[in-house]
Order: structure tokens, then sequence, then C-alpha cells
């Protein structure tokens, strides 16, 4: 790194900010490197100077290794149906903007380089939306500003010019476009030809990646005693950024980049409705948290964000060349929000593990009514303890809301005419419990239609099963159940000679049928038994 130190009226006012990463740093003509780095809290604007060379090698070497492939990834069922997700994106960080006044490291903050901060200006969002987003941001070096202007439109791409992305011109990389907006503003260092070198340092540190690239022009400079930073407005779309390293970000003119569209329907509970529309850019870890902000701020700058409220919701995921991924999902209580936007990050997060996957659409509708509907079940009662195959055994489910009401659902179990004599275990419960008790409790898909298949036959958590099952002897072998194996089978499966692979299973599922939905939510789940006789 090279050390220098800014001089002239506005790096006394303003010393080191946000934004001004990639500043061009001229000797003789000659092009030495991108302001980057700073020391925090500094008294004088002392930067530090990423080598232009080290820019260029960084993207010349990532270029010629590109190629990346997907290898195969566990999945458990807990992590596809929880109610929680948020962004690691502190991995490998190494920018921290702030220490506690009780923290150790007070006496060396501001003793080491950090990284200039990048900042990300928020369009459409609400203040309550990016306070909740902010710290995982910060821990990433960006420093999240709401924007005073109105959103990003869906622009066609402009035509670069001789005059286009110059060195030391603001540029802004979008991470959506639309009615929510999230872009990065940043200062090129170099154009070359068509070719942008800009900034310094990663951005996330995407590696290869696809994000719209604009022009910008800056509003203003805001002094800060903490931080201070630009105020910068996107201009129309000139290329793609396509490299996202640890020296700084490379793109290129002419050239568009790939878009997720997103789509969010929401019917609030005074009977309006709203409809959010947005391009979020593709990558695993970053359409997880766009979505999930998108989400999160239709339903707060709506709906109540204090009190018990439900909400019903139904998704779909359009993947090119395979089926569409639909949930439909129902929360209630005073968490609604995040268990709604998470219900859509963690199938998008799911898919994009995969390289190959290109996702063409993402289409969420969602109700909400105040109130909770929040149930548990207590226990279950049956009109017969013994039974013939092809008889129907009606069951009584009880379950007590929050409020203590008694909650009644009757169920007609079917049981199949080949059922064998002995006895039997019917089981009631939610998606979750059932699929706790279940002997697989996570698989290996080998390629996206497969995850796609298993995350549509998914149980949910907010619906009742009856499970009908008997003791057996079987196995299973990946996501496959394989139950009543002959001894031959089990003998091959379970020899000294090999482990791993299969594991053994004592269940064999006889019936089961999903109950419709009832005006509570209920979980927990309760057991009981029956002998078939013929």
């Amino acid at each position: 790194m090279i050390i220098g130190r800014l001089s002239g009226a506005n790096a006394e006012r303003t010393f080191v900010f946000a934004g001004m990463s990639g500043s061009p740093v001229y000797i003789d003509g000659k092009l030495v490197g991108a302001i980057s780095y700073s020391f925090p809290f500094a008294k004088e604007p002392i930067c530090g100077i990423t080598p232009f060379e080290q820019m260029l090698s960084a993207v010349e070497k990532a270029s010629s290794a590109n190629a990346s492939t997907t290898a195969p990834r566990a999945f458990s069922y807990a992590e596809l149906l929880s109610d929680n997700w948020r962004p690691d994106l502190s991995t490998g960080s190494i920018n921290s903007h702030s220490v506690s006044s009780d923290s150790r490291l007070m006496a060396i903050a501001g003793q080491t380089f950090k990284r200039i901060a990048t900042p990300l200006t928020f369009s459409g969002i609400s203040q309550k939306t990016l306070d909740l987003f902010a710290p995982e941001l910060l821990e990433a070096g960006i420093l999240p500003v709401a924007a005073a202007g109105g959103n990003s439109g869906i622009t066609p791409m402009k035509t670069a010019t001789a005059d286009t992305l110059l060195g030391g011109d603001s540029l802004t990389v979008h991470l959506t476009r639309g009615d929510i907006g999230l872009a990065a503003a940043g200062t090129v260092t170099l154009r070359d030809v068509n070719n942008i070198y800009a900034f310094g340092h990663p951005f996330f540190g995407l590696g290869a990646a696809s994000l719209p690239m604009a022009e910008s022009h800056v509003v203003t400079v805001v002094p800060n005693a903490n931080n201070s930073f630009k105020l910068a407005v996107p201009d129309a779309m000139v290329g793609t950024m396509t490299q996202d390293r640890a020296t700084g970000i490379f793109g290129q003119l002419g050239e568009t980049p790939r878009m997720m569209p997103v789509k969010i329907v929401l019917k609030t509970s005074r009977g309006r409705t709203e409809e959010v529309n947005f391009e979020s850019a593709i990558d695993e870890l970053l359409t997880p948290l766009i979505v999930n902000v998108g989400v999160v701020n239709t339903l707060l700058a709506n709906e109540r964000s204090l009190g018990n409220s439900t909400l019903e919701m139904m998704g779909e995921i359009a993947v090119k060349g395979e089926e569409s991924i639909k949930f439909s999902r129902r929360f209630s209580g005073t968490q609604v929000v995040g268990f709604a936007a998470a219900s859509a990050a963690i199938p998008i997060n799911a898919l994009l593990k995969f390289d190959e996957v290109e996702i063409t659409g993402v289409t969420l509708k969602m109700a909400v009514t105040d109130g909770s509907r929040t149930a548990m079940l207590e226990r279950i009662s049956t009109d017969k303890i013994q039974a013939r195959p092809g008889e129907t055994i009606e069951l009584t489910v009880l379950a007590r809301s929050d409020a203590g009401k008694i909650v009644t659902q009757k169920v007609s179990v079917v049981l199949p005419k080949d059922t064998a004599a002995g006895p039997l275990t019917i089981t009631i419960g939610d998606g979750n419990a059932v699929q706790q008790n279940s002997t697989i409790t996570q698989f290996v898909p080998k390629n996206a239609a497969e995850l796609i298949a298993t995350i549509n036959r998914l149980k949910r958590p907010d619906r009742l099963y009856a499970i009908v099952s008997r003791a057996s002897a079987g196995a299973v072998v990946g996501a496959s159940e394989m139950p009543n194996l002959p001894p031959s089978v089990l003998a091959t499966l379970n020899n000294d000679r090999t482990t791993g692979g299969s594991k053994p299973t004592l269940q064999t599922i006889v019936l089961e049928q999903e109950l419709p939905p009832g005006e509570y939510l209920v979980s927990g789940s309760q057991s009981l038994a029956i002998e078939i006789i013929r």
C-alpha cells in the first residue's frame, strides 16, 4: 500500500470520505493507484492507495480462472422449513468502523488502516427497514444511506460515449432497480477502452458477478465527525460489473447484466392492495438478502409493527428449464414480518447454490389480518381401538388457543384395504413436528431438479398431518425410505465390511394425509395406538 496525504479546502473539511474509493492518484502524469483506505478517527486526511498494478493483475488472474462447479451439499429439512434467515456478510470482512467505549480494542482504535466504506443508497425503503439490516451491512464495509430522492427506474442500456465513466467520475453499482433501489457509490480509477477499473478494494468480495453499472452525479459530500460520505444519484445504466476482487472491481461498458424480476402483492388488513416491482441482482448471498429487504419493507410500510397479526403468503419461484417452486405458508403472532421474509429467502438461497440454476422471476402474494390465531395441540381421541383394513377411523383433535379457547376438529382416516394385521400408530402433528420425528432429517440433492422436487413436497409447519405408521425393519438410503426390506438386503447394507451410506428405519408409513386448514394455526404432536384385525 502507498500512504498519501490529501490537501485542499475540501480535504480539510471532509477528510477521506465514504464513496471516495477508487479516486485515481497521478504522479508526473502517470497513474499510481486508487485511494481506497483510511485511518478511522484520524485528525488529518491521510489515506491508503492501492497500486493500480494490483487492481489490474487481480482481474487478469480472475478472468483466467472463472470456471466454477457445484459440489453436492447437504440440506436439512429443518433448514428449509426455518422461519429465520439472516445473511452472514462478515465472512472475511476487514472493516469495522466503530468500537464500543468499554471495549479493550478502544486503546488501538484508529491505529490500523480500514478500507473506505462504500455508501449504499436505499430508495423506496423506510428508515425502520434500513435500521434492521444496517448491522450486517456495516460489518461488510457498506455504509447504508437513506436516499432523499425517488426510486431508480428500470431503464434500457445507454450507449457509452468517449466521455462515459472516465477516471475520477462517480460510479454507481446497482443491487436493485425499480420500486426499491439499492445502489453503491464509488469512483472510477481508469477506463481502458470499454474496461472500467474502480474502488481499489472489494465491494462485497463476490468474485465473478453480474451487477448493473451506471453513471451517477454527486449531489453533495456530507461532512460527518464519524464518517463523511457522498450522496450520489444514479443516472443511466451503461454496463455491467463483472468482477469484485480484493483490490477493486472491474466492469465492461455495453454488457447487459443478469437480473431477477421480483413482484410483491400485499392485501392489507384495511382491504387495500399494494404492489411492489423491482429487479434484483443474482447472487447466492445478496439475492436472498434483497428479497428479504423487499418483503420486510412492504409489510412495515403498510402494516403494524407492534402487536399480533396473521399473515397468509403464497409464492412462486420460476426456474428456467425446471419446475417452479411453489410454497404457501401462514404465520400468526408478533413476528410475522420476519417469518414471511425468511420463507421467501430460504428457497432462493438454496437454489442459488447450484451454478446452473437461472431464476427467471419471483412472485409473492401476501394477505394480512389483525389478531393472533395460534393454538397448541393438547390431545387426540378415537372412536375405536380396533379396526379392519378399509375401515374409517374417526378422530377428534383438541387444541387450546393462546386465549384459552378449546378448538375442536374432526378427522376421518380411511385405512388402506391392504393394511396388514397388527398394531399401528396414528400421529396428528404439524409439519415441523412430523418431520422431526421422521428418520430422514437431511438429504444431498444431485441437481437443482431434485432440490426443487423435495422443496415442493415439504410438509407445511402451519398445517396438521395425520400419519399412520407401524414398526418395521428397513433402511434410509440418501433421501429415500425403503421399508420392509428382506433380511438378505438388510444384511448386505449392514455388513461388517462397510459403514455409512444408509441407516436403519424403524417406522413404515402406512398412510399420510394433510388436514384442511382451520381457523387457528395449531402446533404440536400427539399419538395413539390402534390394532388392525382380520
